[in-house]
């Protein structure tokens, strides 16, 4: 699901009131994957003040909002994940509250059962790997044996950092590809690629191996 282009929506709206404009496609490369702190800390620098105490609950309310009417699962992504034959898990920088409600709103909840992870739970944001190696510690499965599918340049600089295979979703209109792959992943556009993809990289690995999705 493709949270974060909404959320971007949310915090354009937010930021306007302050006076900064930002674009589709800068709002959503300022939070893609990304702690909300940090980047609201970006915003205040580029203001040169701080935002009004409500911002991130009034970001969090518009969000929510946005989601309960407008959230969809990604293209094909729920045939390949009843498909897949591997462990597999989210880990995600949002809140679980925010992961669990989400996943709940696409249908996938059921998918992922107790195999989500938070960075607020954690305590590490991408792109330090220290969420995706908790969850492969979590999992028992190396980090080595672990392959990431990522949309963030973060998440994918986090997964390489960690060791794990990185897989980057760059559907052609968000213009990514490049990025993701300088960054080291292997890019595919379309979710109905990504179980050949898998196949492939499976059948070169040890017994064990694992899917991280975030």
């Amino acid at each position: 699901m493709d949270s974060e282009r909404l959320g971007a929506q949310a915090m354009r709206e937010l930021v306007a009131t302050e006076g900064l404009l930002y674009s589709p496609a800068d709002a959503l490369a300022l939070i893609r994957g990304r702690k909300v702190a940090t980047w609201v800390a970006e915003l205040e620098q580029e203001l040169g003040r701080a935002l009004p105490p409500d911002f991130v609950p009034e970001f969090r309310r518009r969000s929510a909002a946005l989601f309960a009417t407008s959230l969809r699962p990604v293209p094909h992504v729920r045939q390949v994940i009843d498909e897949l034959a591997l462990p597999f898990c989210t880990a995600s920088s949002a809140p679980r509250e925010k992961i669990v409600h989400t996943l709940g709103l696409t249908g996938l909840l059921s998918r992922f059962e107790d195999r989500i992870y938070s960075a607020y739970e954690v305590g590490s944001w991408k792109p330090d790997p220290g969420l995706f190696l908790h969850a492969a510690r979590d999992m028992d499965v190396p980090a080595g044996r672990c392959a990431v599918v990522e949309d963030s340049l973060v998440g994918v600089r986090a997964a390489v950092a960690a060791g794990m295979t990185a897989f980057g979703y760059a559907p052609p209109e968000n213009g990514t590809a490049a990025d993701l792959a300088a960054a080291g992943a292997i890019t595919f556009e379309s979710m109905t690629a990504l179980p050949a993809l898998l196949g492939k990289w499976s059948a070169l690995q040890p017994v064990s191996a694992s899917i991280s999705a975030r």
